[in-house]
């Protein structure tokens, strides 16, 4: 199992240059952790992208029931006291966005503070440098060439 940014989700609802690799490693690995407000910025990176006209016409739909069959499957690292914690911690250290803290919080808290071995997908480079730093193996490798979701 590994722990998924939604910046990693995302593609996975909508074809975008990086589906088929996300796809390929989900595949092999079925088992998804997430953050408890993924689907809320998965769906803000949808409503985005459909408001920008970049999907067409009932794709948002289709794309937030790919979505909804996700959530089935995976498991939730939920809002508590000590991911809001390290989530503080986070932000002195590292370069990131409260949203951003709080994914790496989370899956610290999934990782039982022992993320050595442990996958992080994403493709935010900032939310994955800052997760190799904590100690998680980043992946797809050369994830460092997407912008903010």
């Amino acid at each position: 199992m590994k722990f998924w940014d939604a910046s990693a989700v995302v593609p996975l609802c909508v074809s975008e240059h990086r589906s088929d690799e996300l796809g390929e490693l989900l595949r092999g690995d079925p088992e998804l952790a997430v953050w408890w407000g993924t689907p809320v910025e998965v769906a803000s990176a949808l409503a985005r992208r459909a408001r920008e006209g970049v999907l067409p016409s009932g794709a948002d739909d289709r794309a937030l029931a790919r979505l909804a069959v996700l959530a089935e499957a995976w498991v939730t690292a939920n809002a508590t006291e000590e991911v809001r914690q390290l989530a503080l911690r986070l932000l002195r250290v590292h370069a990131l966005r409260a949203s951003d803290a709080l994914q790496l919080a989370a899956a610290l808290v999934w990782a039982e503070q022992r993320p050595a071995g442990l996958g992080f997908v994403a493709l935010d480079d900032r939310l994955g440098d800052a997760a190799r730093r904590e100690g998680f193996t980043v992946l797809p490798a050369g994830y460092v060439d997407s912008p903010r979701q």
